[in-house]
């Protein structure tokens, strides 16, 4: 399945803006959203091919969005890429016990993230 459609998920304004204009720059089409619970609803209604989603956020953190995304009989298909600053090897191994396709760590390494987003489409 080729990845054109990204959902970033993150409650920073910079955060956000950063990665659309990375993934813009590449071609991609990117869907901004805020919060967890917003991504849950999102993915459900847009069905991007991919979500790169925050862990920390208020309300529905990143790790809940995931499990309840990945889940979902309705958007389970859709890989889901962890983007935190949470480094520690329990975390990233937490998030893909939630069903999290990857892990990456912020600051994002764009060489890195751009090649796992490759390596699914």
């Amino acid at each position: 399945m080729a990845i054109k459609k990204i959902m970033v998920v993150d409650d920073s304004p910079t955060e956000r803006a950063f990665m659309e204009g990375m993934l813009k720059k590449r071609g991609y089409e990117v869907l901004l959203v805020d919060s967890g619970e917003h991504a849950i609803e999102r993915a459900k209604s847009e069905k991007p091919d991919l979500i790169l989603m925050d862990v920390v956020m208020p309300d529905v953190g990143g790790f809940e969005a995931t499990r309840i995304i990945t889940r979902d009989e309705a958007t389970k298909h859709i890989p889901v890429i962890l983007c935190t600053s949470k480094s520690h090897e329990t975390d990233r191994l937490w998030g893909m016990r939630q069903g999290a396709t990857s892990y990456v760590v912020k600051p994002v390494d764009e060489k890195d993230l751009l090649a796992k987003i490759a390596a699914l489409g």
